[in-house]
Parts: structure tokens; C-alpha cells; sequence
């Protein structure tokens, strides 16, 4: 379960709190927690991961050039995963993610976000019918599809890919719904 979000939120920030409290529900429940290995969301989740007694997988990022990656939140020290995965460029680091889980949930966030969101959300287009199931954590992804919908030329399918969720408890329902469907009898993201 890839939790994709904001860097630069901090433990008193709601999103924050949501992504802790949505890992520790899931590892609760035997679901392996990944995230990139850096701060805000993605530390979150492995706090969460650990508070249910569950496993966090960091997939992280080390840029080859220092050059040109000024902006790159990096490895967060704080962030103590269990199992680390390193890859060596932006790109490399999110397909990586892309692969290993098996479903992706993605919390508001900045340009970052936007691209896990657009690589996650046309994978599933792509594979649709046997794609890895997308969830957009909080209201506010409401309006943001219905303005992408106002604006792009979006497929019919490509609104079928999505869930929209808004707590923890649904977080679980409905990948626990997933799992029992054939359409997603291949989640693996339990240990």
C-alpha cells in the first residue's frame, strides 16, 4: 500500500495525522506500508506502520548529480523504516513505487504528488479492468477531478480507476471490498 503526499507537512497537520492513522489501521491489518523514504506523508505512514505493529518499505531517492535536485526533500533521517529500496533518480524512485504496490493512496500534496497522481491514475487507465486500484484521500478531490473532467478529455474509463476516501475506517473497507472482488484478486500487499 503506497502512501503518496505532501513533504512538507508536519505531525500537527491533518494530513499528516490521516496518513499515521490510516497506516497503523491497515498494518493493524496485516497490509505492508511503502512510501519514498522522506518526511511529511511518507513519515507518516511509517510511524503509522509501526504503531500497528506492521512494516513500512522506503523506496528512496539519491540523486547521482546533487545538481539540479536542490529542491528534493531526500531521505528523511527520521523516517525509520524497516526495509529500504534505493533508486537513483525521481522517475526510477516512483515507477519503483508503482511496482511494488499494490495499491496506491495519495494525500494532497504539491507538484510531487500531481506526478505520482498522474503516473498512478494513467497506469490504472492503461491496465483498466486489471488495473492496481487508486485512492484519493479528503474532499477536496471532488473538485479537483471534476475540474481535470471540465477541462481534459478524460476517457470513460479513466473515471472508473478512483475511489475517493475520507477516513481511515474507509481506507480499509475499501480495499477489504477490493480483495473480495475478482477484479482485484491479485492484491498482495498483505504480509
Amino acid at each position: 500500500m503506497a502512501f503518496l503526499g505532501f513533504a512538507d507537512c508536519k505531525p500537527d497537520d491533518w494530513e499528516y495525522d490521516q496518513a499515521f492513522q490510516s497506516a497503523k489501521v491497515l498494518a493493524e491489518n496485516g497490509y505492508v506500508i511503502v512510501n519514498g523514504g522522506g518526511p511529511g506523508i511518507m513519515r507518516a505512514a511509517t510511524e503509522g506502520a509501526h504503531a500497528g505493529h506492521g512494516k513500512a518499505v522506503g523506496i528512496t531517492f539519491y540523486p547521482e548529480r546533487k545538481e539540479g535536485a536542490e529542491f528534493f526533500e531526500g531521505r528523511d533521517p527520521d523516517n525509520h523504516f524497516d526495509e529500504e529500496m534505493k533508486t537513483t533518480t525521481y522517475v526510477e524512485r516512483t515507477l519503483k513505487i508503482m511496482d511494488v504496490a499494490d495499491v496506491y493512496l495519495i494525500f494532497n500534496g504539491g507538484t510531487g504528488t500531481i506526478s505520482e497522481f498522474g503516473m498512478a491514475w494513467g497506469l490504472a487507465r492503461l491496465h483498466f479492468g486489471h488495473h492496481k486500484p487508486l485512492m484519493l484521500y479528503g474532499h477536496f478531490w471532488h473538485e479537483v477531478i471534476e475540474a481535470i473532467g471540465k477541462n481534459m478529455r478524460l476517457r470513460a474509463e479513466e473515471l472508473k480507476v478512483y475511489h475517493i476516501v475520507t477516513s481511515p475506517e474507509e481506507v480499509l473497507l475499501k480495499i477489504k471490498s477490493l480483495e473480495a472482488s475478482s477484479e482485484h484478486s491479485y492484491l498482495r500487499t498483505k504480509t
